[in-house]
């Protein structure tokens, strides 16, 4: 891939207005066996060509450049998946084990709940669905709404397992993530005046900008801050900050717009040091309010330690695990408390959570990573 020089525009300013009520809307419905057998074959025929594609070097086609189908099986199926007796979380969790390609164990990570109760849950929708007697259809177009949201969620969770695998061997699952961009680029072309569509389409691009960067040659993680920031996809980057530049002016400010901006703000800043991270904890603060996520917390603590100090970021996390029941365990949590706590002399500290965090991943690669920073500090302390 050639070099490209980082950017170094000026950082800007996001004007954050008309946020919306209730924004956290995700949705419901589903397709028979024969139709779920037959498109998940095609889907995962594409997926395949999809990978080896990109491992040979392939780019994925700018937004103008990609031909965009009337209809497309996999989002046919999605649509599908959203059904009316289902309640929101069933159908997103039902969506991404049918035509998303992932596992239910990848779908409980996501939903930060016990692989068993994902089963359940799954299991209880299918039966839902047989014994409500309704047909397997698209929906009303009344209902489209809050399909869309279904929809969007879905290809936001598939794109961040492909970006962050939750387990195995790779750290990124290139077949997922360019899945995900694939079909949103196709619902934004059908919806062009969707702000929320474009935020979204908006953010994979411009987090999928730093993929080939993220790794070294053995596959080992290479944190944010050590990146060759000259590798980072330009064209992937203009695109999304244009897209985000456009969105913003469309009206209302959704959790999608709010996490591109985020990522904007990372993705112009020539380094680490020289990012706007006083603006980044603004807009996880809005996205808290917006959607209250554990992880958007816990991101904003990050964001506030770089800001401000690692003591008030532990603060923050503090009050997070005490109140987040989902997140008291998670892998992410001690991971990020045990940088704080290097960041603030605290190398003690620092090792137990780093040793919690590697014992919690299911991520060879972020394993490794742990493992590694464990092994610095001991030779260190």
């Amino acid at each position: 891939m050639p070099s490209r020089k980082p950017c170094s525009r000026p950082s800007r300013r996001w004007p954050v207005q008309g946020l919306p009520d209730d924004p956290r809307t995700w949705l419901t419905h589903t397709a028979s066996r024969r139709l779920f057998d037959q498109i998940r074959s095609d889907v995962a025929r594409r997926r395949r060509e999809t990978e080896a594609a990109l491992q040979s070097g392939y780019v994925l086609p700018a937004g103008d450049s990609e031909p965009v189908p009337f209809e497309d099986d996999t989002l046919t199926l999605m649509y599908m998946c959203c059904h009316p007796s289902l309640t929101t979380s069933s159908a997103i969790a039902l969506t991404l084990r049918a035509a998303g390609g992932l596992t239910t164990a990848e779908i409980a990570r996501a939903f930060l709940v016990p692989e068993s109760t994902m089963a359940q849950r799954i299991s209880r929708a299918r039966q839902t669905i047989q014994s409500s007697g309704v047909p397997f259809q698209r929906g009303a177009q009344e209902d489209e709404p809050k399909v869309l949201a279904s929809l969007l969620h879905v290809f936001y969770l598939i794109f961040n397992e492909g970006y962050a695998a939750s387990t195995g061997a790779q750290l990124q699952r290139t077949d997922l993530a360019a899945e995900a961009i694939r079909l949103a680029r196709i619902v934004h072309k059908q919806l062009p005046g969707q702000p929320e569509v474009a935020g979204l389409l908006a953010l994979m691009l411009l987090t999928d900008a730093r993929r080939h960067a993220r790794t070294g040659k053995g596959g080992e993680v290479i944190p944010l801050e050590q990146q060759d920031r000259s590798t980072w996809d330009r064209e992937e980057i203009d695109e999304g900050s244009a897209l985000i530049s456009n969105a913003f002016r469309q009206g209302a400010v959704g959790p999608y717009q709010l996490q591109a901006a985020i990522a904007a703000l990372h993705d112009e800043a020539p380094s680490t040091a020289a990012t706007d991270w006083p603006q980044i904890a603004m807009l996880y603060q809005l996205l808290i309010q917006i959607t209250g996520n554990p992880m958007a917390r816990l991101n904003h603590a990050v964001a506030v330690a770089m800001s401000q100090s690692a003591a008030r970021g532990l603060e923050l996390i503090a009050e997070l695990q005490a109140s987040a029941k989902l997140l008291q365990n998670h892998y992410r949590l001690y991971a990020v408390r045990a940088h704080l706590r290097e960041m603030s002399g605290d190398n003690t500290g620092a090792l137990q959570d780093y040793q919690l965090a590697a014992t919690q991943t299911a991520s060879l690669p972020e394993r490794n990573y742990l493992l590694g920073r464990i092994a610095k500090l001991r030779t260190t302390s």
